[in-house]
């Protein structure tokens, strides 16, 4: 599974349902960069318990994720896909880290400000140090690039930082990653609220398109997507509804906006919609499918899970044992 390859490591929360902005944003990507890397994929499941979580619903989550990961065309026998949890170097790096972090820097992190505000009522020590854990889990795997959207920038500039102060102390240890940014989909807004990124934890059902809705829902939220009173189909920031559903109908089709607009050209806002919704349904359909295969797969999905948490647990455990000894560790006895 290991290759003369650059490492490239991405993840994504076992919480809520993904998203098309996560499948346009994230996972399309990931599909186009499997064959240039060494792949590393993680379940997100130790940054979820930030928030309290239902533990059932989130061991259920965890393995739908997983699924959607192969229903959507990553192999898991060529990419390693595996829990977040069931790889322990992620917080025992993520502790060591802790010492070589700044208060003042995770004060600045504006994913904490918005998480505070949103769970006023659970502040954790977890929820202010989750930069950190996120810094371990690039870290760990001397990754090369991470494929991130435009908020996590500024997550992977601090876990830079972070390497780069360790390296300046005990040498050369951690590789320092590069960010990888999708030409098209990076951004998908909400279809209630374009000025705002879709979201799978979005209150209003309307605004998301989930990766496992029917046909007959996704075409409904499109018909109910927000708009404006123009009639006019150009694709400019003046008209955010618009210029969202171009972008979403763009990063489905892979034409270019102006081909786009050329298309819709002299059509009313209801062909828009009900083209893009068309196009959605169709791309989901097969990955749709996919995901109910493997869920009935469990003697597969579970050999998988396995295996690929021992090749993980088995990479890692070559840069913890490296930061161990840097700094200090007495060795193990073997």
């Amino acid at each position: 599974m290991i290759k003369d390859e650059k490492i490239l490591f991405s993840g994504m929360q076992a919480t809520g349902n993904l998203t098309l902005g996560n499948y346009l944003g994230a996972l399309k990507n990931w599909l186009a960069l499997a064959g240039e890397y060494t792949c590393f994929y993680c379940v997100v499941d130790l940054h979820s318990i930030t928030v309290r979580q239902d533990p059932a619903e989130l061991r259920k989550r965890a393995r739908n994720l997983f699924a959607l990961y192969v229903a959507a065309g990553l192999d898991p026998e060529e990419n390693c896909i595996y829990y977040q949890s069931h790889v322990s170097g992620h917080a025992e790096l993520a502790w060591i880290l802790n010492c070589f972090t700044y208060m003042g820097e995770l004060n600045r992190m504006t994913q904490f400000k918005d998480k505070s505000a949103k769970h006023a009522d659970n502040i954790n020590a977890g929820l202010f140090t989750y930069p950190v854990l996120m810094a371990a889990d690039i870290l760990l795997y001397q990754t090369d690039v991470v494929p991130v959207g435009i908020d996590q920038m500024q997550h992977l500039e601090l876990t830079r930082d972070i390497a780069q102060r360790f390296n300046a102390i005990y040498g050369d240890v951690f590789t320092i990653p590069e960010a990888y940014l999708g030409k098209s989909g990076a951004k998908i807004m909400s279809l209630q609220n374009p000025e705002k990124k879709m979201s799978k934890s979005d209150e209003n059902p309307n605004a998301s398109i989930f990766l496992l809705d029917d046909k007959d829902t996704i075409l409904r939220k499109f018909k109910r997507a927000v708009t404006d009173s123009e009639a006019v189909i150009a694709y400019r920031d003046e008209q955010p509804g618009i210029k969202n559903l171009l972008d979403i109908y763009c990063a489905c089709t892979g034409k270019m906006p102006e081909e786009a607009v050329a298309e819709f050209s002299g059509k009313g806002y209801g062909e828009l919609k009900s083209a893009v919704g068309e196009t959605v349904a169709d791309l989901l359909a097969p990955l749709q499918k996919r995901h109910v295969e493997l869920l009935t797969e469990k003697d597969y999905i579970d050999r998988m899970i396995k295996e690929n948490a021992q090749k993980a647990d088995s990479y890692a455990l070559k840069t913890l044992r490296k930061v161990q000894k840097k700094v200090g560790f007495p060795e193990r006895v073997r």
